[in-house]
């Protein structure tokens, strides 16, 4: 148990403190605008505004019906979807930015992204004919895989705890 722990904990080190700065400055910024304005509009943490009502952990009443609209899967378990669809953006985002657990964040925030993407910004894409709509999301999608890939790196809490795993 503790060697595949240690695989999904341990991130891969770049060379230099230099390079792993670089790969953590776009996950904090990510991970920052996840948690605070995309996530928290829809799921209810601390930092959620006020004016939307929700409780914590709480996911705002539309959303749900948006996610059931996707059809499909999405139209049979749509509390279920929406709930981790704004979890992974609020909470995963959280997570991310701290570098707790980043792997399994980044892997949440891959699929919440893919879902985004294809289900929910495709039609704009379709009707601008442009694929401006789905930037926020793809920019997310990018983050979330090199830091699932990746990991941490040196600027996260899973390098300290993998540090202490030795």
């Amino acid at each position: 148990m503790k060697k595949i722990l240690k695989i999904i904990i341990e991130p891969i080190l770049q060379k230099t403190w230099f390079a792993d700065f670089i790969l953590f400055t776009p996950r904090l910024i990510c991970g920052f605008y996840l948690t605070k304005d995309f996530g928290a509009d829809k799921f209810g943490m601390p930092w959620s505004p006020v004016e939307r009502e929700m409780g914590l952990f709480e996911v705002i009443y539309w959303f749900p019906r948006d996610v059931e609209a996707y059809g499909g899967v999405f139209a049979e378990f749509p509390v279920f979807f929406a709930w981790m669809g704004a979890f992974a953006e609020a909470v995963g985002g959280l997570l991310l930015l701290l570098g707790f657990n980043t792997r399994i964040s980044g892997f949440l925030i891959v699929c919440t992204m893919l879902v985004a993407i294809f289900f929910q910004k495709w039609q704009q894409v379709i009707e601008w004919g442009s694929i401006w709509g789905i930037l926020p999301a793809m920019g997310f999608l990018w983050v979330g895989l090199y830091a699932m890939i990746l990991g941490s790196g040196r600027f996260g809490i899973d390098y300290l705890i993998s540090k202490n795993m030795k």
